[in-house]
């Protein structure tokens, strides 16, 4: 079959998808994933099409912090979900027999598969269903609301989505001739009465650190992580190698791709950290910039994680979905620094686990902080158990066999 994956956002948005398209590929597909330009080289070195959607979200975060109003921000986010739009459109348009959206974008690949009359399946990577078990991603603050009180405050998040999307949905069904007025969301929450017809959802990350919500209906299934793939001969850096073999394994910092513009502060900030618990560091620049220097730090671009961080201490990290499941992966500690959207929920979660000190905000990050943290991250012999433990269950699962699976017998690939 021709596949179509649908992603919006940041690296982390993008490169589980990579996995989980590699082994579509490997299975016979033919795999393309619909992204931002900046990513069609991550898309292209592992081995898969890559379509454009317009937009740089690295640009819109920025943006947002320049914005002089809430009036401004909103014009963003319209004229980037436009793009986004056309973008969807386009895609789907060039040809594809079945689509895969992550959560994000999923209001407008479902109205451009009904449209063209290609199915659509839900492939999200955090809980995006409302459940009375917990709170969605997302939903300010990390405690338990109570059943109803989670239900209620997962359909909110979802809801923002939708309004989020409103207009360009409404849009984009006038322009393919649709009648007015989108169907219910697919799976917004436990279902009230028969759920026929409901499209699929494949969660991509794991059933031990995330159980399948009991009131989650059928056709909603915890599948297990899909790992990034490595691009094609990757190599590390020689630096970075000569580094790990110089000294105990250090720790890794990275914030992903929160924070651009922040590069300067949290470098020094950083750095006086890694100094005060006295531990040597591997830093990746990420959207932020963030630098290293003397011989205890070491300053890096992009790494696949699922090479770098079995060779470390402890990680610290902004716990996005993507990070979060390669920190767990590699069986090592991990210091959340949540900043926004999905973060404090995985940040929460991997305290809970038992593999984390409490999340540190990044609003307002200390050094002193960071340090005493990281400190008590490596030090902790209870905390290393318990995330080699949780990392040997995760290593057990196969996120994708499910995703195959379902293709092979609904539509006989």
């Amino acid at each position: 079959m021709r596949i179509l994956i649908i992603t919006a956002g940041s690296r982390g948005d993008v490169a589980p998808f990579t996995g989980l398209g590699r082994r579509l590929l490997d299975a016979g597909h033919e795999v393309t994933v619909a992204a931002h330009p900046s990513f069609a080289a991550l898309v292209g070195g592992c081995g898969l099409g890559h379509r454009p959607l317009p937009g740089d979200p690295q640009d819109l975060i920025r943006s947002w912090s320049r914005a002089a109003s809430p009036q401004e921000v909103r014009a963003l986010n319209r004229a980037y979900v436009d793009g986004l739009a056309d973008g969807v459109a386009e895609a789907v348009a060039d040809g594809t027999d079945l689509v895969l959206t992550a959560f994000a974008p999923a209001p407008l690949g479902h109205v451009v598969g009904e449209a063209l009359g290609v199915p659509v399946i839900g492939t999200h990577l955090t809980p995006a269903l409302a459940t009375r078990e917990f709170p969605l991603p997302g939903t300010p603050g990390t405690d338990d609301l109570g059943p109803e009180g989670n239900l209620a405050a997962g359909l909110e998040v979802v809801g923002r989505r939708d309004r989020l999307f409103a207009g360009a949905v409404a849009r984009l069904r006038a322009r393919l001739g649709l009648p007015a007025g989108a169907p219910a969301e697919p799976l917004a929450g436990p279902p009230a009465g028969p759920a026929a017809g409901i499209r699929p959802v494949f969660a991509g990350f794991s059933p031990s650190v995330v159980p399948r919500p009991a009131d989650w209906p059928s056709q909603a299934e915890v599948t297990g992580y899909w790992w990034p793939a490595r691009p094609d001969g990757w190599r590390p850096p020689a630096e970075l190698a000569d580094f790990l073999q110089a000294g105990p394994p250090p720790v890794f910092i990275g914030f992903g791709s929160m924070a651009p513009g922040h590069g300067e502060r949290l470098s020094d900030l950083v750095a006086a950290a890694v100094k005060r618990a006295g531990v040597r560091a591997v830093v990746q620049a990420g959207w932020a910039g963030l630098g290293g220097g003397g011989d205890d730090v070491l300053a890096i671009g992009d790494v696949p994680h699922d090479w770098l961080f079995p060779q470390t201490a402890a990680v610290v990290h902004h716990a996005g979905a993507g990070t979060t499941g390669a920190g767990l992966r590699a069986g090592v500690p991990a210091v959340p620094v949540p900043v926004m959207a999905d973060q404090p929920f995985w940040a929460a979660r991997l305290h809970r686990l038992g593999v984390a000190p409490r999340p540190l905000p990044f609003e307002g990050l200390a050094a002193e902080a960071l340090a005493d943290a990281i400190t008590a991250c490596v030090t902790e012999p209870g905390r290393h158990r318990r995330a080699v433990e949780l990392a040997r269950r995760i290593a057990a699962e196969d996120g994708a066999a499910p995703v195959l699976a379902h293709i092979d017998a609904a539509y006989g690939g």
